[in-house]
């Protein structure tokens, strides 16, 4: 079978979530051999064309953080309807004036999404409970959410359902993200509504906050472990454009598509490349992966979120994270492929602390 199927930003996950307003994704073409190409031409969930026929709602739950803004944006750029679900309407301040719906709701309330999915003809669920408070965590969410959001779609009689899971998603995987984003996939396969299950692996783009902004702000990072163990690392962006072809070709309808990105590198790599990039100077120490264990432990009496990131951080040290993301761009050869570099220079360029955005790194 092919293989379809981070102070609290610095602690926040590659899964986790951080919701500054994503700078706007790239308008490339989508598709592979055989598949419409969007750039030019926008359809509706069902395959009509949508552009200038009023295309039908598209519910995005989650469509306001790091990958859900993303996704909104190329939506729009296609001209669809998009209605973006949100727990929190103050997070969503970033979407003003371009004429997308807000809805605020919870996704462990059912009520509050039946009203959200009403007349909506796609849903997409990029929720996720990894960086929750106390009052929500992956179970919470990533299941019980989704598992509500699935409801709320088939009562409503949504088309089309596009989840954005997890890479290494398994129920015995010892992180409990990767445990309840699959029993959330499990339910949407055995509800009655066509699905699409989209298997991200860490986003660049929240590591590069996680590992490279502290060197920015503070002069100094951490690198959970040895640093030495390959982990693959796909942009943000280029996910969305997946999940975009997801909500438009039906030829995706049924597949699980594990999405990778082109690199497979090191914390310690990863660290170098946006020093190199940034210019930024400054100190990287290492947590032995024993004291991130015994943290682990301890923290989860008192802080469940840092405790799941820390757990985290001990798998991605000792567990295996490389990922050959070949195959799934053969089949997409049209869909972005960007690697670490690009990220860094995109976002970061112009960062205060940055050999080009910071005027104490000037000559004197």
């Amino acid at each position: 079978m092919v293989r379809f199927c981070t102070d609290r930003k610095e602690r926040q996950h590659a899964w986790g979530r951080h919701s500054p307003a994503a700078k706007r994704p790239a308008r490339g073409a989508l598709g592979r051999g055989g598949h419409r190409q969007f750039s030019d031409q926008c359809w509706g969930a069902s395959g009509s064309a949508g552009c200038g026929a009023n295309p039908a709602m598209i519910l995005v739950a989650g469509g306001t953080g790091r990958l859900g803004t993303r996704v909104v944006t190329l939506l729009r750029q296609r001209g669809q309807n998009v209605r973006v679900l949100t727990r929190d309407r103050s997070r969503a301040a970033h979407l003003a004036g371009t004429h997308i719906e807000i809805v605020e709701g919870d996704v462990r309330d059912l009520a509050a999404l039946r009203h959200a999915v009403a007349g909506a003809r796609t849903v997409i669920s990029a929720i996720q409970g990894f960086a929750a408070t106390k009052d929500g965590s992956p179970a919470t969410i990533d299941r019980d959410g989704n598992r509500n959001l699935i409801l709320a779609a088939r009562e409503a009689g949504v088309e089309h359902f596009v989840l954005v899971s997890v890479k290494d998603a398994s129920p015995d995987h010892p992180a409990e993200l990767m445990r309840m984003k699959h029993a959330a996939e499990q339910e949407l396969k055995a509800s009655r509504l066509t699905w699409t299950i989209i298997r991200p692996t860490a986003y660049m783009e929240t590591w590069c906050e996680v590992l490279g902004r502290p060197l920015l702000d503070k002069g100094k990072t951490k690198v959970f472990g040895r640093g030495s163990n390959p982990i693959n690392w796909v942009s943000a962006a280029d996910v969305a454009e997946f999940v975009a072809l997801a909500t438009f070709d039906p030829a995706t309808r049924g597949e699980v598509i594990e999405v990778g990105g082109p690199e497979n590198l090191t914390m310690t790599t990863f660290v170098d490349v946006f020093r190199q990039q940034t210019g930024s100077r400054g100190n990287v120490g290492h947590v032995p992966t024993v004291a991130m264990r015994l943290m682990a432990v301890v923290m989860s009496l008192v802080n469940p979120e840092m405790a799941r990131q820390i757990q985290m951080g001990v798998i991605m040290d000792t567990r295996p994270q490389a990922f050959d993301a070949s195959e799934t761009r053969r089949r997409y050869p049209s869909i972005p492929v960007t690697n670490l570099d690009e990220v860094v220079r995109r976002d970061f360029a112009a960062a205060p602390g940055t050999a080009h955005g910071s005027p104490s790194d000037a000559p004197a």
